[in-house]
């Protein structure tokens, strides 16, 4: 009785690996990975060292599948300036809890921290500044999905400490040059690629100002100056354009401040979080905030991210303070930020609720280091 040799079955087709699923190639992974909410992203990057790299690291393939699914989440960016730098480092923060901050390249013109920022869409425009004590002309524009920086069409006048908003398209940069210039106020039409800046027609009396806040509200671009406040309706007749802010408003405005849901907040000289209804031309505090946050009488920042009014300012460190055994103060800078929904009842009263809060712990960097800007956008 003859046996015949057993058949083998057929081998399996080789097992397809990728660095990131092992189960998927690194293409489908990314996609999936895509399609889950940024919050998610710091608990995954600790999965592996892959993920790490694709979320923090190398975020470049994540970002371009988010854009072909059309999926957007709000943004921090924020530049903190070292005490012996002459510009500010710029990193990227997603404002959920644990979210680590993302170094971003250096602008390619040093500019201090008396640069302006504005933000259109997914793009941050950096105004101005000055190196080695000179203001500069340069427009620099940062691309946070690629995470590159290109140049953008110069300024007419070198500025520094200037008012930049965009309204409705258009760049709007105004003061912080020599107030004879007759750029002392332009314009840029971000819906031509070919654009160049052009005068924005502004009473001689008006350029005696040294801006140190902007904002577009109800319409209108608004600059808080060191003497007097400016308002400037695009839409009136070039006469009839420039106008003093209310005195109400001039008073309550302190530097720093953001627009959410139609109204300007900031904060007074006593700490206190305040918003501005231009329907009412009235300020009114932010009530329920006192037994949560601490009373900012300088040096926070505010911002609208994704219609919530988020504060950030330069905390303490908590943990051990030395370094190295001999004393010396670890090198590291804290961040606090806190995320706040803000309820207009009867009367305009204003009632605010902290959302979340978290602590960022910007290693390496020296300590004295401040902010200098604070910028949201949806990625």
């Amino acid at each position: 009785m003859s046996t015949s040799a057993p058949t083998s079955s057929p081998e399996p087709p080789e097992f397809i690996r990728g660095s990131l699923i092992p189960a998927l190639p690194d293409d489908l992974a990314i996609h999936c990975v895509a399609l889950l909410p940024r919050a998610a992203h710091p608990s995954l990057a600790l999965v592996s060292r892959a993920f790490h790299t694709l979320l923090c690291r190398d975020p470049g393939p994540l970002l371009a599948a988010r854009r072909r699914l059309r999926l957007s989440d709000p943004h921090v960016i924020l530049s903190l300036r070292p005490p012996a730098s002459a510009s500010p480092l710029f990193f990227l923060l997603l404002p959920h809890p644990g979210w680590p901050p993302l170094p971003l390249p250096s602008p390619p013109v040093p500019v201090s921290s008396s640069s302006s920022v504005a933000v259109d869409g997914n793009r941050v425009f950096l105004f101005g500044g000055s190196f080695s004590g000179v203001p500069s002309p340069s427009v620099q524009i940062l691309d946070p999905r690629t995470r590159s920086w290109s140049v953008g069409p110069r300024l007419s006048s070198p500025r520094e400490f200037a008012a930049a908003v965009a309204h409705s398209g258009v760049l709007f940069v105004a003061g912080g040059c020599v107030p004879s210039s007759p750029f002392w106020a332009e314009s840029l039409n971000l819906s031509s690629p070919d654009a160049k800046w052009s005068p924005v027609p502004s009473p001689p009396h008006f350029r005696e100002k040294w801006m140190h806040g902007s904002a577009s509200l109800a319409g209108k671009v608004l600059a808080v100056a060191d003497r007097g406040g400016l308002a400037y309706d695009p839409a009136a007749p070039p006469t009839e354009a420039w106008a003093p802010v209310s005195p109400i408003l001039d008073m309550g405005w302190k530097g720093r401040a953001a627009v959410v849901g139609g109204i300007l907040y900031s904060y007074d000289y006593l700490g206190q979080v305040k918003g501005y209804d231009p329907d009412t031309d009235c300020w009114s505090k932010v009530e329920g905030l006192e037994q949560e946050l601490p009373k900012f009488l300088c040096g926070a920042t505010l911002a609208n991210v994704g219609e919530l009014l988020y504060l950030v300012w330069e905390g303490k460190w908590k943990g051990k303070g030395k370094a190295k055994g001999k004393g010396e103060a670890r090198s590291m800078v804290v961040i606090d930020w806190a995320a706040i929904a803000v309820t207009k009842a009867e009367e305009g009263r204003l009632t605010g609720k902290v959302l979340s809060r978290d602590t960022i712990v910007f290693k390496d960097m020296p300590k004295g280091s401040a902010i200098t800007h604070c910028i949201a956008l949806e990625l």
